[in-house]
């Protein structure tokens, strides 16, 4: 190895690493080389780490769009893009005061179908669901529900208007319709229920009346008028006696 100049000195490793190293490096000789390789690690496991938490945030992202995806409000949005097929209610739904609402979209068998259990006479929207149903499903489904009255044809409109009214006049009374009703209710999709001049008269006389089979205890033949001055449901006959029951 030739020798240098005399009039030239040899430079020192940590100025060849202040002038071609980043900064963040230059505190750091090359010479040290144990140092180096700690450093060198720290970095590397951070990068692991935040790689890490990426992969992390990106599978709880996707679970929540799937949990979205999946939830009623958005089947329900999805479904009611689909053309009508049956919109029936039990015909003596006003006689009994008990009865079923079906609706189902779809081009072709299987059906998403929406269900509202009614209590005309007083708890307004007691139950709902949403299934998939076959062909031979709806319409065994309807000969079940004909034990509440024959199931009928009703206009969509209609019974959209029917829902809204009865939900709003049992919330006027103290009952509040299930907790899902406003997420199934969207399954009319652009039904306008102002296009229906159907007139509904809930209850008896305005007023809601629970049926006996409320609680398995009174008498099936005794009707029981809601007493709604207090907030715990109160109970009481035609003859002035009164008991306490649950409301639902």
């Amino acid at each position: 190895m030739s020798e240098l100049p005399k009039n030239r000195t040899r430079l020192r490793p940590e100025r060849v690493a202040a002038a071609v190293l980043p900064r963040r490096f230059t505190a750091i000789m090359p010479h040290d080389s144990m140092r180096w390789r700690m450093v060198m690690a720290v970095n590397m496991a951070q990068k692991r780490a935040k790689k890490a938490q990426r992969r992390k945030q990106l599978a709880t992202l996707a679970k929540r769009e799937d949990a979205i995806y999946n939830s009623l409000p958005a089947r329900v949005a999805r479904a009611a893009q689909a053309p009508i097929r049956h919109c029936c209610v039990n015909e003596g739904l006003f006689d009994i005061g008990l009865g079923t609402l079906l609706l189902t979209r779809g081009q072709a068998s299987p059906y998403n179908a929406a269900l509202f259990l009614l209590d005309t006479l007083a708890l307004g929207v007691k139950d709902v669901m949403f299934r998939t149903l076959e062909s031979a499903q709806v319409e065994q489904y309807m000969a079940m529900a004909d034990a509440g009255g024959t199931m009928v044809p009703i206009a969509p409109s209609e019974a959209r208007k029917l829902l809204r009214e009865l939900v709003a006049w049992s919330k006027t009374h103290g009952f509040a319709p299930h907790r899902e009703f406003a997420a199934l209710e969207k399954f009319f999709g652009d039904v306008n229920a102002d296009d229906s001049d159907a007139v509904f008269q809930f209850g008896r006389d305005g007023q809601p009346v629970l049926i006996g089979e409320l609680d398995p205890d009174l008498d099936p033949d005794v009707e029981w008028e809601l007493a709604d001055e207090e907030p715990d449901t109160k109970l009481v006959d035609q003859s002035g006696s009164s008991r306490r029951g649950d409301a639902g």
